[in-house]
């Protein structure tokens, strides 16, 4: 039973591609308004791997950079988007909208944007194809789109016809007098010959021959005829024109390539009605123009502006990428990314925070082993409800995934007496998903599995000073017993009390649990100390947290890990000691990052 319900709610999710994009957005909006919160999901053509990943001993900022070079390098093809609320009436019952939306970045307004390429790794390739992904419909039906800097870019390149609001006026001049008497009795001149048409025999050949005369051109089946203009000032002064000649004229402002006005074109119209349905006609021109600028962006200004709770897995991953992506650039710290985000975005919610706030469930690695968890431990009862939806029904794995979520949430918020309003249903008071925003926990894996199992991470996670990090490399051990072992005959600092990781093939990081013995081990490599005759011989070599976080921040992501230390360790500017910009990791086998103390800009 439980497998027909997942495979059904998977199918009954709305695809959309670029042509039904338009009517997705508008059913779209109206379910966003209808729902208390958003869920979403994207699948990407690779992630970071090895070092690159975030890592237990990532800082806040450190993690930043590295999730800055995912967003920067990989391409989302696949964005699932599930606005979501629990029914009033049955607390049981999680009403879902789902939609997968196919994207692909493609030049549609031939100005070299948004992207010219991107990377792809051939494991996330086969991934996608192995579950069904649509490599054709996405190529050939994808919807692209243009960030909000891409977008301004555009504008200033792409110019179309506009109604333009008469704006007040200085006072006018001789010139502009003048001006204003010859354009108005042109615009008179000229519609008179349709509102007081000739009726003598030969009156359709003077009708025409007065068109012709006067310029008179068609805007689709209405007369219209255009007046050049050589500054804006003309432009305001013919706008005032037709609109003090009379209520059936409609000026439009028709830019050169450069964006400056260079005419009007004034259009007649037959009655209250035909001019309704002209300025309808143009309304709807500009949105579907601006839909082909935005594409995509248009959904994420949408929930933008709704200010609904976004719910995802791996926030800082997604939302570097939508910032990249449909945002701007992204910014070089930290700080100035979350003052950005935050004013796009001002309640985002990780997903595993909120299952890390029930102790048995620290051990989840992913949204599947917490369900999994639930299921087992807890009767916590949930309907997915999907009403019916207008396109073509297809699994996607992320669109598996933000349904997961969509799921996990809901029997998540019921455990932690979580509401949209802070109140329970019976009128008690509650928790606000509020209370959990901003607190996100980077992958710490390559790739996600789709196992249900725990991982071996342990109930707690303690807070431990950038002085207590060793970076060690040179070792030709493959484990860290026998690299512990190794380094135990080397060193009295070894056999202090510390713990050992492999972040790839070339580095470990030891973690002392005195700062202290740390300190005083980096300080004897820096001097080259004799007691550490065997360690050099060995070939070993060490650095604190201050060459691990210039590595971060010079971009040296091309190299193995150790080369990298090595690389900047050996600058006369870098010292192998720590202490300067001294910060706290939360140290586990998964990485927290408490984000709200960037919020303040």
């Amino acid at each position: 039973m439980a497998a027909a319900t997942r495979a059904a709610t998977a199918s009954a999710a709305r695809q959309v591609t670029k042509r039904n994009f338009a009517e997705a957005v508008q059913d779209l909006a109206a379910h966003v308004e209808a729902c208390d919160y958003v869920a979403i999901a994207a699948q990407r053509t690779g992630a970071p791997t090895g070092w690159r990943r975030a890592l237990p001993v990532d800082t806040p900022e450190t993690a930043y950079l590295k999730a800055k070079l995912a967003a920067e390098s990989f391409q989302p093809l696949h964005f699932a988007i599930c606005p979501f609320r629990v029914d009033a009436t049955s607390p049981s019952t999680l009403v879902a909208y789902p939609y997968n939306f196919h994207l692909f970045p493609r030049d549609e307004l031939q100005l070299g944007m948004p992207a010219y390429s991107f990377s792809c790794q051939s494991s996330y390739l086969s991934s996608m194809a192995h579950s069904g992904f649509d490599f054709n419909m996405c190529i050939y039906d994808g919807i692209s789109y243009l960030s909000r800097a891409q977008e301004s870019l555009a504008r200033e390149r792409i110019f179309i016809p506009h109604v333009r609001q008469l704006s007040s006026s200085p006072s006018t001049s001789i010139a502009d007098s003048v001006f204003l008497t010859r354009i108005k009795s042109r615009i008179e001149h000229w519609r008179k010959g349709y509102t007081k048409p000739c009726k003598t025999a030969d009156g359709s050949l003077v009708n025409t021959l007065r068109q012709l005369i006067l310029g008179s051109e068609s805007y689709g089946s209405r007369p219209s005829f255009s007046i050049d203009v050589c500054s804006d000032r003309q432009v305001q002064l013919v706008l005032e024109a037709a609109n003090h000649i009379s209520d059936d004229l409609v000026p439009l402002v028709v830019p050169d390539k450069a964006g400056t006005a260079r005419a009007v074109r004034v259009i007649f119209t037959s009655s209250p009605e035909d001019k309704n349905l002209l300025l309808m006609d143009i309304k709807k021109m500009e949105d579907e123009h601006n839909l082909k600028f935005r594409g995509f962006r248009e959904v994420i200004d949408l929930l933008s502006s709704s200010q609904k709770p976004i719910i995802s897995y791996n926030c800082l991953n997604d939302f570097t990428m939508i910032h990249s992506k449909f945002v701007a650039p992204l910014p070089p710290n930290l700080h100035e990314f979350m003052c950005s985000l935050r004013m796009v975005f001002s309640n985002v919610i990780d997903i595993s925070h909120m299952w890390r706030e029930i102790g048995p469930l620290r051990k989840a690695k992913n949204i599947q082993a917490a369900l999994s968890y639930l299921q087992r431990q807890y009767f916590v009862p949930m309907d997915v409800e999907i009403p019916q939806q207008d396109g073509n029904n297809s699994v996607t794995k992320s669109g598996e995934n933000v349904l997961r979520i969509t799921k996990l949430f809901a029997k998540l918020s019921n455990l932690l007496k979580i509401s949209p309003n802070g109140q329970t249903h019976s009128g008690d008071k509650c928790h606000t998903v509020e209370e959990y925003s901003y607190i996100l926990y980077p992958s710490c894996t390559a790739e996600e599995s789709e196992d249900d199992k725990s991982s071996n991470e342990s109930n707690t996670t303690r807070s431990v000073r950038t002085d207590n990090v060793v970076f060690l490399w040179g070792f030709r051990e493959t484990s860290v017993k026998e690299l512990r072992s190794r380094l135990a005959s080397l060193h009295h600092a070894f056999s202090k009390d510390f713990e050992l990781r492999l972040l790839d093939n070339s580095c470990s990081a030891l973690i002392f649990h005195s700062s202290d013995t740390a300190i005083d081990l980096l300080r004897e490599i820096n001097s080259e100390s004799p007691s550490l005759n065997n360690f050099f011989s060995e070939g070993l070599k060490a650095a604190g947290f201050d060459a691990y976080r210039k590595v971060c921040r010079s971009g040296l992501w091309d190299s193995d890990l150790a080369e990298a230390l090595d690389g900047v360790s050996s600058e006369p500017s870098t010292s192998t000691l720590s202490g300067r910009g001294t910060s706290e990791i939360c140290w586990n086998t998964s990485l927290m990052l408490d984000l709200k103390e960037y919020l303040e800009c």
